[in-house]
């Protein structure tokens, strides 16, 4: 009989190969060990510390925004998050019946969120009020947060709002003010670091970092002028049945900006009740919107030509009711001849063909340097969003039939910041200022950082701004703005009625945007002011819309500023 051969292994075999499974097995344990150990310590040392600690942040106060008298535009309010916990909750309904009431909520809803095994939820409420939050918090409900949170108010609505902007829901400004100095009127968080028990419950603080407050903006603006000229134009728009509006005044002594206004405009606490397409009602016309001011430009062309020896108040000449430039045919207002006129006849009749032939005596480079010396075609840099330069074209591309029309506001765009800055710069004895809207900055360390007058330069002899101011009066007192007087003061002003020019060339024939800006007393010029309103509808010319507006300011303003007659 043949056996069969025997297969199995030896048993030494075996014994070897099982060692060796251990041998490395052993190995791999170690080295694991010594991977969690040593080489991933700090990340399960961080994970432990996670669980076993708890880092929040203290919100930072945001800082004020003060009126020149110290009266709050905007503050921060202290307010609460209530929010829960759902796996921490025992009973959802006891807590959702004492909840209820001092939320102002329906009690199954907030059943509904706090039920379940859920480690987070959406806030159940926010910006609630601290008495509230103090009921709360005595109720001692588990798994129920109260969080304290800043809420932006701005206690006078919708005044100053295009001025002041808005900060949005991640505590960020947008606008205006709160935009430009977003950086430091937000402050710094702090934070408070602190043991929890194995419920999640703080048993010990370890470390806190005080938050720190963000600055306090004052302004020059002046809360009673504001709430006047809102109203007033508020009122000027719907008279004249306009698109809309703006004004601004500023103190011509040191470029303070008084009062700056547009209509419409919104109410930034609830900025976001705003439609998306509505937007640009955020933007504050006075710096953002650009128009072609019309014969508003007359008195700074007609103190370009005087500084550089031109003419002078007295030069006289013939004019007729056109004139053709490069082809181009230009006439006056009503397409009427003047005939003889001195130049402050020019200016009282507004007349379009003689300030071509006042374009014609200076060349372009001269009449563009003056442009850019009265700061157009840039930003003034004034402290606040959205600013826009408006729009000089290059030297290189003005023919003669662009200096034409800049000769009477037509081909170049401005802001209305722009125009009264120039009208500034007449009333101040030549001098540009730059305009400014605060006064002081106050940090949360008590340092104080003024905000000073700026003489950007001198535009115009001292002497040609005199002639021009006289020549302004006369406008008042004898031509388009006769509208504007104030009894007892000499106002020097001038009218614009500019067209609106059409995107796809050319000119609307059935829009118009009407302008009035000026200055008072013209003896010694304290205000100055500017009056636009975009596309009335029931008048003509801004003598008859624009102007009358200005008079009725001004007039009130001389009594609330305690103006001296003047005669």
């Amino acid at each position: 009989m043949i056996k069969p051969k025997n297969h199995s292994t030896p048993i030494s075999v075996r014994i070897g190969f099982i060692s060796a499974l251990i041998f490395i097995l052993g190995i791999g344990l170690i080295f694991r060990l010594f991977q969690k150990q040593i080489s991933e310590h700090q990340n399960y040392l961080s994970l432990a510390q996670k669980q076993h600690n708890i880092a929040q942040e203290i919100p930072a106060r945001r800082g004020k925004i003060l009126d020149c008298s110290a009266n709050i535009l905007a503050a921060d309010l202290e307010k609460y998050t209530i929010t829960a916990i759902p796996r921490n909750i025992k009973d959802s309904s006891q807590v959702s019946e004492k909840l209820a009431p001092l939320l102002g909520m329906d009690q199954k809803e907030i059943k509904e969120k706090i039920t379940g095994n859920a480690l987070y939820i959406p806030p159940l409420k926010r910006k609630v009020e601290p008495e509230v939050a103090d009921k709360i918090s005595g109720l001692n409900l588990p798994g129920v947060m109260i969080i304290p949170e800043n809420v932006r108010f701005y206690p006078e609505g919708n005044l100053a709002g295009q001025v002041l902007g808005f900060v949005n829901a991640q505590g960020e400004g947008q606008y205006g003010l709160e935009g430009y100095f977003n950086d430091i009127l937000k402050g710094f968080v702090g934070d408070i670091a602190s043991e929890r028990d194995a419920k999640g419950r703080p048993i010990n603080i370890q470390k806190m970092t005080k938050p720190k407050e963000g600055a306090t903006i004052i302004t020059t603006l002046d809360r009673n002028i504001q709430f006047y000229i809102e109203g007033k134009l508020k009122e000027g728009v719907e008279k004249y049945q306009a698109d809309s509006g703006s004004i601004v005044i500023m103190d011509v002594k040191t470029g303070g900006i008084l009062a700056m206004a547009g209509f419409p405009n919104f109410d930034p606490n609830n900025f976001n009740q705003v439609k998306k397409e509505d937007n640009w009602i955020f933007q504050n016309p006075v710096i953002s919107s650009a128009w072609e001011p019309g014969s508003i430009m007359k008195p700074v062309v007609m103190a370009t030509a005087m500084d550089l020896g031109k003419v002078e108040p007295d030069t006289e000449d013939v004019f007729s009711n056109m004139v053709t430039v490069q082809g181009y045919k230009i006439h006056t207002a009503q397409d009427k001849a003047f005939g003889r006129e001195t130049m402050t006849q020019v200016l009282e009749n507004s007349d379009n063909v003689a300030m071509v032939w006042v374009s014609e005596k200076m060349e372009n480079s001269q009449m563009y340097q003056y442009f850019e010396n009265f700061g157009f075609g840039k930003k003034t840099g004034i402290e606040m969003d959205t600013e826009t330069p408006g729009l000089l074209r290059p030297l290189a591309q003005w023919r003669p039939v662009n200096k034409a029309t800049a000769a009477f506001g037509q081909g170049i765009s401005i802001t209305p910041l722009q125009m009264i800055s120039a009208l500034g710069t007449i009333a101040n004895k030549g001098k540009l200022l730059k305009p400014k809207i605060v006064d002081k900055i106050i940090y949360s360390d008590g340092k104080e950082e003024p905000v000073t007058t700026q003489e950007v330069r001198q535009v115009i002899k001292e002497d040609t701004a005199n002639k021009i101011v006289a020549m302004m009066v006369s406008v008042v007192e004898r031509g388009h703005g006769k509208k504007a007087q104030v009894e007892g003061y000499k106002v020097a002003g001038k009218t614009g009625t500019a067209q609106v020019a059409n995107p796809a060339g050319g000119y609307f024939t059935d829009r118009s945007i009407g302008s009035f800006g000026g200055f008072f007393p013209a003896s010694d010029p304290q205000i100055v002011m500017l009056v636009r309103l975009d596309n009335p509808k029931n008048v003509e010319f801004a003598e008859s819309s624009a102007a009358p507006l200005f008079g009725e300011i001004a007039k009130w303003l001389v009594n609330y500023s305690k103006i001296a007659p003047t005669g």
